[in-house]
């Protein structure tokens, strides 16, 4: 399960999504998130998923990473489908099934369907943007972003770098993770069996060693930034300077067609 969590993690490319700004990819992947949150039935939810399923296809990203980043969450949405599957109710109208205090209804079935396909691009498109987008670039276009934040002395470079270097360890703290669970196991630790307690507990032996490599690692981390006089962002330089392309602008007016098709479609039906 956890050599399949690819949150955090970079894929160089040289696809058209990893060759786009990387300020403009931030606030498109919102406006994508807000696609599909404003999208109130099938047709403007199809309209959502195949623009992002266009999406990957540009990035050429493969469709196993597209799986990957949506299997560790799949709980969650099981949990989700079956709460709407079972508490939505339909007035004026006879339920599908009948058990004990089950009622299942038509449109308990049409928004756990719904939900399910929601949450799922939900995921997929949130993950596309590490996956097209390196670390370094990450931090200066939400630097960027936020640089307006500047004039009221809001440390905007110290929080980009913090939330960068946060993501960028998710897949470090995984494999460190990893090792350490097979290294329990070797030593013959069972970690796949008993009951749901009986897990928690074995969870203590590898939540101790990682919290210690964790802090070794920003201790690390931190003595290699002060070697290289890092003073924050005051009077620093980049190496590569962000630039808007007409691909930016085009990608734009596409993400503003496909959501003002979706609210037309709210509007209309």
């Amino acid at each position: 399960m956890l050599n399949d969590i690819t949150i955090g993690q970079f894929f160089p490319g040289k696809s058209v999504i990893h060759r786009m700004d990387s300020r403009f990819k931030i606030v498109l992947i919102i406006v994508i998130m807000v696609m599909l949150f404003a999208a109130q039935n099938f047709f403007g939810l199809a309209v959502a998923c195949t623009f992002i399923l266009v999406i990957y296809a540009a990035s050429e990203i493969s469709p196993r990473l597209m799986l990957k980043s949506i299997k560790p969450i799949i709980p969650i949405i099981i949990l989700t489908a079956v709460l709407n599957l079972l508490f939505v109710k339909e007035q004026d109208a006879q339920p599908l099934v009948q058990f004990w205090i089950i009622s299942i209804y038509m449109k308990g079935i049409e928004t756990s369907i719904f939900m399910f396909l929601r949450v799922v691009f939900l995921i997929v498109g949130m993950s596309l943007l590490t996956y097209t987008t390196s670390p370094i670039v990450l931090t200066d276009a939400i630097e960027s972003l936020m640089s307006p934040l500047k004039k009221i002395k809001f440390p905007v470079h110290e929080l980009a770098m913090m939330m960068t270097i946060a993501l960028r360890f998710i897949p470090t703290l995984i494999e460190e993770t990893n090792k350490i669970m097979m290294a329990q196991k070797a030593r013959g630790a069972a970690l796949d069996t008993g009951g749901v307690i009986k897990r928690a507990r074995s969870m203590v032996p590898i939540l101790i060693p990682l919290f210690i490599s964790a802090f070794k690692r920003a201790n690390e981390l931190a003595t290699a930034m002060e070697c290289r006089c890092y003073k924050g962002g005051e009077g620093r330089t980049k190496l590569r300077q962000l630039k808007a392309t007409k691909l930016d602008f085009f990608a734009s007016g596409a993400v503003i067609c496909v959501l003002g098709i979706i609210i037309l479609d709210n509007i209309l039906l």
